[in-house]
């Protein structure tokens, strides 16, 4: 697979199978992200791995999913949640805007997730007090985003522009994700 390919397949999840993900496989996951650039080579990232069926269940109601959608479409329900959280940290002492730092790090976790066939979604919409209080994060560490990976049960797929760039479901509840021409976003000077 190319990385065109790898980075087209490489889209958000929201349904998964209830398989475990191997050690081998969440270690590589951080060492992508570990091994991202980072402004200054500051490293201002450090990351939360949540794997124990009881603190998945415990982050899983302090979530919002699919923003676009309804939630009883876009929530995975009870048999399709996430089986692995990583919470991506910022450690402010070292940068207090590490935006761009925390945005690379979740790309190469993707990729590296989707290479093994793990999908993910990057979760914004969380409670980040309940969060930080449950992983004891001092006043200087704050929450970035979570990532919540898992085998996916179901496609996701990009299709061309048609007026609208909310993503939706098809018949089989696959997405279907618009994306703009690339002659629609480029210009030449």
């Amino acid at each position: 697979m190319t990385t065109l390919d790898l980075i087209k397949k490489c889209r958000t999840y929201r349904r998964f199978e209830q398989k475990a993900i191997s050690d081998e496989a969440i270690n590589e996951i951080l060492e992508a992200a570990r091994c991202t650039a980072s402004g200054r080579n500051a490293q201002p990232l450090e990351f939360i791995v949540a794997k124990s069926k009881e603190a998945v269940e415990k982050i899983f109601p302090l979530t919002k999913w699919a923003g676009a959608l309804p939630p009883e479409l876009g929530t995975p329900k009870n048999g399709e949640r996430p089986v692995l959280y990583i919470a991506v940290i910022i450690n402010t002492e070292i940068n207090k805007n590490a935006d761009t730092d925390a945005g690379l790090a979740l790309q190469s976790m993707s990729l590296a997730a989707m290479d093994r066939g793990i999908g993910r979604c990057i979760l914004g919409a969380i409670d980040r007090p309940k969060l930080s209080e449950m992983f004891a994060l001092p006043e200087t560490k704050k929450i970035h985003t979570l990532v919540a990976f898992g085998y996916p049960s179901h496609e996701s797929t990009i299709e061309d522009f048609k007026g609208e760039t909310a993503y939706h479901l098809d018949d089989k509840m696959n997405y279907i994700v618009p994306k703009r021409k690339l002659e629609d976003i480029v210009r030449a000077i």
